[in-house]
């Protein structure tokens, strides 16, 4: 008599922890990334900031040759004109999202904000 092995499933979890969180109907990695997400609603229906998007992609191209996409976690204006990206961190920087956040300047002229 033969037994099959089934799969077992292991319980998914986040690399640092974070928990995944729902505001709006919209699910955010973190509970940081949701509060983050919160305090922008607010600014941009007070007028503080506009245009706020989720997600933003930055395709990295160089030389002709994408090498990637940063996503990053807000982006949105300031009512002068500024354009501010944001990434919400709770821990520190890994040295390969430092790298994306470079090349985000370098091509864009875009400092991406750590936001902890």
């Amino acid at each position: 008599m033969r037994v099959m092995a089934r799969p077992v499933r292991l319980p998914s979890y986040a690399k640092y922890g974070a928990v995944k969180t729902t505001v709006d109907g919209v699910t955010f990695d973190s509970a940081a990334e949701a509060r983050r997400y919160q305090q922008l609603r607010i600014l941009e229906k007070i007028g503080a900031i506009l245009e706020l998007r989720r997600q933003p992609a930055f395709p990295l191209v160089v030389n002709g040759v994408t090498v990637g996409t940063y996503f990053a976690d807000f982006r949105y204006v300031k009512p002068d004109g500024e354009l501010v990206v944001e990434d919400v961190k709770g821990w520190k920087t890994l040295p390969i999202a430092r790298l994306k956040q470079k090349l985000v300047a370098a091509l864009y002229g875009v400092r991406v904000v750590e936001v902890r």
